[in-house]
């Protein structure tokens, strides 16, 4: 079995520079630590695990606590993050211990694994605004990474795409189309994400002088269904006009839309046009046979890399401003969206 000795030897660095390489030391450069890292694999070296935390402090183990839904296998998402984070942790020898919330208090379960003194930090999901999860590690000075950002300023590690820009990309596309009258099925309004959407939507129609002919926040019903039964409501005009175009949050609430407008025998994009968010899931289809949606797209498993590599390296002591991401999602046009029909 190699040891940190052979290591060096093949890189010409010290046991010293190697050992600090291998458990994240911040003074010791992304590239050299790269360089290590590569190494310890090619020559198959394995951490001695109590001696690693004897010397860092550092468990090398992290922690995902996820509130549990009525049904999970209906949430490819939270599938696509666990596998494609284990996958991403493990590829910096760090371990991912995932925990269920059945809590009413979102702090509770991050306070009973903290007591167990096992995990150097968290990988935080859905942030709602103002999320008393934030506040609290912050407080404790426990390291984490938020996938997404909450309210106030992002003082904290984060990984996100620029949800304002998701809904104003989508309502330019379709303003160049013609359309006038556009509705937004959006994301829970309890999530961080869904403000932003609406926020966005709201501002890109103002500035074409324009204003929404709804915004409908989701809710815990299966989003083809929240997608369904919203945009029966809207293309039958109990919201106002009928809309000529509607944005969804989701490929899956988009699904909902269409079939909607199926069975109302409205042409799809002669009659209506959709749009959606594809977050790159295998079921996020949500098209009829032969025809594609039209979508503003960032694909979840993007997300998982820079997720860990923030964590691991803000555990390391990494400066909180070198580990905030935000992307913008690509538009992908397919036959969903067309020309405003002449009302």
């Amino acid at each position: 079995m190699s040891t940190l000795k052979d290591i060096g030897a093949e890189l010409g660095l010290s046991v010293a520079t190697v050992s600090r390489a291998l458990n994240g030391f911040p003074e010791v450069s992304a590239k050299t630590r790269a360089r290590v890292r590569d190494a310890a694999l090619r020559l198959g070296y394995q951490p001695n695990r109590i001696a690693q935390r004897l010397v860092t402090g550092r468990s090398g183990m992290v922690g995902m606590i996820v509130r549990i839904q009525p049904d999970m296998s209906a949430d490819p998402s939270f599938f696509e993050t666990l596998t494609g984070l284990t996958a991403a942790l493990a590829a910096r020898d760090v371990d991912l211990v995932l925990a269920v919330d059945r809590d009413d208090d979102p702090v509770a379960p991050y306070a009973r694994m903290l007591e167990k003194g096992m995990l150097d930090g968290f990988v935080l999901n859905a942030p709602v605004p103002d999320d008393p999860r934030v506040a609290f590690l912050r407080t404790r000075g426990i390291p984490f990474v938020l996938h997404g950002q909450t309210t106030g300023p992002a003082d904290y590690p984060f990984y996100d795409i620029d949800n304002a820009t998701v809904s104003g990309d989508q309502v330019s596309l379709l303003t160049a189309l013609g359309h006038r009258r556009l509705a937004l099925l959006n994301g829970e309004a309890r999530l961080a994400y869904a403000a932003e959407r609406a926020r966005g939507f709201r501002a890109a129609l103002a500035s074409e002088g324009l204003a929404p002919v709804a915004v409908i926040d989701g809710t815990e019903a299966p989003p083809e269904s929240f997608g369904y039964t919203e945009a029966l409501a809207l293309l039958t005009g109990r919201h106002g006009p009928r809309p000529t175009a509607i944005l969804c949050a989701t490929t899956l609430i988009a699904a909902g839309v269409l079939r909607a407008a199926r069975d109302l025998r409205l042409a799809v994009p002669a009659d209506l046009s959709v749009m959606a968010h594809d977050d790159g899931l295998p079921r996020n289809a949500g098209s009829t046979p032969g025809q594609t949606l039209s979508v503003t797209r960032a694909p979840l498993r993007e997300a998982c890399v820079p997720l860990a590599n923030a964590l691991v390296d803000r555990v390391g002591g990494v400066p909180v401003e070198k580990l905030q991401t935000l992307v913008r999602a690509s538009v992908v046009v397919g036959d969903s969206t067309g020309p405003a029909p002449l009302l």
